[in-house]
Parts: C-alpha cells; sequence; structure tokens
C-alpha cells in the first residue's frame, strides 16, 4: 500500500554558511502549518568533542535521510527541508576530495519539488561549527547552484535582507504551490 506522503510537496532549504536557511525553513514551515527536518550536522558536531571524520559525516547523512522518513508523517502537505544531500556531498568533496558511492544515487532518486538557494547577501556569523566564511562561502553558492543544475532540479535563489529575505521566500513557495 502507498503511503499519502506522495503528495506532499518537499521543499529544501539549501546553500552556504549562515545563509538564514534554519531560519527561513522554521519561518515557512510555521507559515504553512508544517514541520520542517532540522540539519541533524550541527548538533552532531557540536556534540562530538573532537575532529569529525568521513565516517562522522557519512553517518550524518545517513541519519538525514533517516530524518526525513520521520518527518514525512508528520507533513501537513509541504515538507521543508533545513539541509539536503547536496549540502553533504560539498562537504565530503571540499573537506576529503572524496564522496560515497551510495550518495550521489540517493540524491538522483530524491523526489525533492523546489529548492531554495540562500544567497550570501547577509553577514556570516562565525560559531564554534561554520568553516566557510569569506571567499570560500561565495565558491560555495556557485558550487550548490552548479550542483542543482547538474541534477536539473528547480530551485529559485532567496535573497534580501531581514524580512525581505523571508517576504522574497514565501511569495516563491506561494507562486509554487499555486501553480501545481
Amino acid at each position: 500500500m502507498e503511503k499519502e506522503t506522495k503528495n506532499i510537496k518537499r521543499i529544501v532549504l539549501i546553500g552556504p554558511e549562515s545563509t538564514g536557511k534554519t531560519e527561513l525553513a522554521s519561518q515557512l514551515a510555521s507559515e504553512f502549518n508544517t514541520v520542517v527536518i532540522p540539519e541533524y550536522a550541527r548538533n552532531y558536531i557540536e556534540q562530538l568533542g573532537r575532529e569529525y571524520t568521513y565516517t562522522d559525516v557519512e553517518l550524518i547523512a545517513k541519519k538525514q535521510i533517516e530524518l526525513e522518513r520521520q518527518f514525512e508523517e508528520k507533513a501537513n502537505g509541504v515538507l521543508f527541508y533545513d539541509t539536503f544531500l547536496i549540502i553533504t556531498k560539498v562537504w565530503f568533496q571540499v573537506v576529503f576530495k572524496k564522496t560515497p558511492d551510495w550518495i550521489d544515487e540517493k540524491i538522483k532518486e530524491s523526489n525533492i519539488d523546489l529548492f531554495l538557494l540562500c544567497n550570501t547577501d547577509i553577514p556570516w556569523i562565525k560559531d564554534k561549527v561554520r568553516e566557510n566564511g569569506g571567499e570560500m562561502r561565495e565558491q560555495l553558492f556557485d558550487i550548490y547552484r552548479n550542483e542543482l543544475e547538474n541534477y536539473g532540479f528547480n530551485y529559485k535563489v532567496i535573497a534580501g535582507k531581514g524580512t525581505l529575505r523571508f517576504d522574497n521566500a514565501l511569495k516563491i513557495v506561494k507562486d509554487f504551490l499555486n501553480d501545481k
């Protein structure tokens, strides 16, 4: 028997560190009275107490997939993602110069309806797990955009500061959902 979740619209917030993904995902989920799949990596790395390894990042990716399954049952028509495997794939490439064989296939078989690519037009805020400010942040934005295009995913760039950023994201999501 097929799950009812096939009618859920899946929308991913993607982009470099400190571009407002978590805040936007939370605001959008609240606006649409639904849930957001949290980013597992941040909490995992904060609690680690040592440098992370390739194995840690692979465990994070698998846990993120598991969270998707858990949260899709709670979604109310729309499911927002605070992160996605493309971010993890790029993390593997940038830090370790290699990617697990299975991750590309998982990305290809995903059924994401829309990606919201967060621009770097807001300030980078340092914290204990962020590693990629400055020029690397711009490079990552371009890498994410290239990944989205190479996979042929539907995406829109989110820009603007303060409430304008949310307003822009909300308009894009509403327009997308109204077209479906």
